[in-house]
């Protein structure tokens, strides 16, 4: 009976099967969006879509899209979308529906490049395609995708041993958005721990021709495309797509554990200050995470990914998707036991569902309930501290024998 609901699983899972009912999916979904749109009061479109669209709309006229208030992403967003105006109004979420796609195809390859059988690769990258939090977030006409395409490529090109390809990818997603530098020293020590060994072991991994090569194409990225929009946008560009995330102090009620600690001193002299100690336990921990297991690189990119999310400023539930990408690189290697992961994820859900109910009431009903939203947070910091722990407890390594076999 087992080995039957197993075949009829994996004919339902094949790999073409699997993507053409994400594809489909996320395709119908889209068409509901616009029928929801143009006949019901609460719209399905997500409104940074509309900030992207109106950024392209100046972009096409010659002018900068950060007179469009709110945008604060790289230009190339608005670039990206301009066909917004001329083909049709869908185009970009037709484009983000596709790139969350070909992630499901990455996270296939890079699981069969890490041991995985074609079978296991399917249900793993399933839990992507078929989730509904990626899979409203792209239809919803959010960017996200995009940048989850970015750092799996960056990963399958290091898997792949294309190290200049992987260094062009790495400096756009980091151009793109922020947060992939927090995977800068996890890849340089995992470069650099494939150098020669000897005598002078930390001038010749240190300086070794692959890891300078890394770090001048993905800088010459990074820093050439921050040049190039400097000169053509201004100051506008910095603040907007940079500087602003750095110093941003958001009061509105989020998952984050400083949300509330920055609402109440909004007003005071020290809020900026506060804002920038945040940065604190966030660095000292990916510091610690990236020198304990830059060997294995989707696990410390996860790790990583989900420390940043945790303990940031502002955290929403669209971040999620930024470590949610990388898991299932994670779960096959993972001694947990079925009973033990449902928990997790079910405590992960609780902590969720936790925090939205006060938030529901304050968003909706106008009550105060801030600090019950901050302990809310504040619980759910504790409960994916949790889950981090497990994970790296359970944790199974490659082992050098098993490298040289993959």
């Amino acid at each position: 009976m087992a080995r039957a609901t197993h075949t009829v699983l994996w004919k339902l899972l094949n790999v073409r099967v699997l993507y053409t009912v994400a594809f489909v999916l996320r395709i119908v979904l889209v068409g509901f969006g616009v029928y929801q749109d143009k006949t019901m009061v609460v719209k399905y479109t997500d409104i940074d879509y509309h900030v992207f669209t109106d950024a392209s709309r100046f972009v096409t006229k010659g002018e900068s899209p950060y007179k469009r208030s709110t945008y604060r992403y790289t230009p190339l967003v608005a670039w990206m979308l301009s066909p917004n105006l001329y083909l049709t109004p869908h185009f970009g979420k037709l484009l983000f529906v596709t790139c969350d796609v070909v992630c499901g195809a990455l996270l296939h390859c890079l699981l069969t490049l890490r041991g995985s059988s074609s079978e296991a690769a399917c249900y793993f990258s399933a839990l992507w395609l078929l989730n509904p939090l990626p899979i409203g977030v792209s239809t919803r006409g959010n960017a996200e995708a995009v940048l989850s395409l970015l750092v799996l490529s960056t990963l399958l090109c290091l898997e792949l041993k294309r190290p200049l390809i992987a260094a062009f990818l790495y400096g756009l997603s980091i151009h793109m958005k922020i947060y992939p530098v927090t995977y800068g020293l996890a890849i340089a020590l995992s470069i650099a721990s494939q150098g020669p060994s000897g005598g002078r072991w930390m001038f010749q991994r240190l300086f070794n021709k692959d890891l300078l090569q890394f770090a001048f194409v993905s800088g010459t990225v990074f820093f050439g495309l921050t040049l190039a929009f400097y000169f053509m946008y201004g100051w506008d560009f910095l603040h907007e797509t940079y500087l602003y995330h750095l110093t941003r102090r958001d009061i509105r009620h989020n998952f984050s554990p400083y949300f509330y600690m920055l609402y109440l001193m909004a007003e005071s002299e020290w809020s900026i200050v506060l804002g920038l100690v945040a940065f604190l336990p966030q660095a000292a921990l990916l510091f610690l995470t990236s020198l304990a297991f830059h060997t294995d690189l989707p696990l410390c990119c996860f790790l990583n990914t989900a420390i940043f999310v945790s303990f940031n400023k502002v955290c929403t539930s669209q971040y999620f998707l930024w470590y949610l990408c990388l898991l299932p690189l994670v779960l096959p290697r993972l001694s947990l036991t079925v009973k033990r992961g449902v928990a997790l994820l079910l405590l992960w859900f609780t902590g969720q569902g936790l925090w939205l109910a006060p938030a529901y009431y304050l968003e909706f009903e106008g009550r105060n309930t801030f600090l019950y939203i901050w302990f809310a947070g504040l619980l759910f910091l504790i409960i994916n501290s949790i889950v981090m722990v497990q994970i790296v407890s359970h944790y199974i390594p490659v082992t050098v024998q098993q490298k040289k076999t993959e």
